[in-house]
């Protein structure tokens, strides 16, 4: 069993977002207080977490999270990776360098923002790192078959995942190339990102966009997630998606 659960579900600024007066900023619904986009995956007592933002720690204390076997990473914008100082602790008890799995140009920018993490002689305590490189080929770590997805964010080439190929997490996107559409045909999970509600984005799904590549798909369940304030209220908005489809929220779990 695959169990999922969402550790942060909003877009790089967050929900409440600073210096904003929208409504959504003042809600005293849970759903609508959004940490930055990451999932935590959990199978066999093992854990994997995908992303690793600002809003890292606050997250694997919220989760109360001991463990963790790697870190794998879509892209190197902050709000994905910026996080990565605060597994110094989990190192630290695990007696063992953090293992963090991405893209060559993702691991050179986290090098070229973390340079202390990466020098021959460190300061004591700095965190510590083993790199494995992604390339076209699907990996395994702790038990998690992984498939890189390619995936368009803008112009910027990422990547998204397929996980036992039952769950495909895809976020920051704003174009699916036709082999990935083909790799998640019939998913049994589908997470996409989903900006707002049809305002369009230059590199970023709407909720409509959205729905429509999850109906092209056939997946038998989407959640959506990399949610703005500009979406609107949780609740309100959940109430005209189809059947199976779903705003997701910080906390959210589920099971495959």
């Amino acid at each position: 069993m695959l169990k999922i659960q969402f550790l942060g579900t909003g877009t790089s600024q967050g929900i409440p977002v600073i210096g904003s007066d929208h409504p959504v900023n003042f809600s005293t619904n849970p759903k609508d207080k959004r940490l930055r986009s990451s999932v935590l995956l959990t199978k066999n007592g093992q854990n994997l977490v995908i992303d690793c933002g600002p809003d890292f720690r606050q997250q694997i204390l919220r989760a109360n999270l001991r463990t963790l076997e790697g870190i794998v990473f879509t892209h190197e914008h902050n709000d994905h990776v910026l996080g990565i100082d605060d597994t110094r602790s989990l190192s630290h008890f695990a007696g063992k360098p953090m293992d963090i799995y991405a893209g060559e140009r993702t691991l050179n920018e986290i090098k070229n923002r973390f340079p202390y993490a990466f020098a021959e002689e460190k300061y004591p305590g700095a965190p510590s790192f083993n790199e494995h490189l992604i390339n076209n080929q699907s990996f395994n770590i702790a038990g998690f078959h992984i498939e890189p997805l390619k995936v368009l964010h803008g112009n910027l080439p990422i990547l998204g995942f397929l996980v036992d190929e039952k769950f495909a997490y895809i976020t920051d996107a704003s174009h699916l190339p036709e082999e990935t559409l083909e790799k998640i045909k019939d998913i049994d999970v589908l997470v996409l990102n989903a900006l707002r509600i049809n305002e369009k984005h230059h590199s970023h799904f709407t909720l409509e966009e959205a729905l429509v590549v999850a109906d092209q798909v056939g997946a038998k369940n989407a959640y959506f997630t990399h949610i703005s304030v500009t979406m609107g209220f949780h609740d309100e908005v959940q109430k005209t998606l189809p059947k199976n489809r779903f705003l997701s929220y910080d906390g959210l779990e589920i099971e495959i």
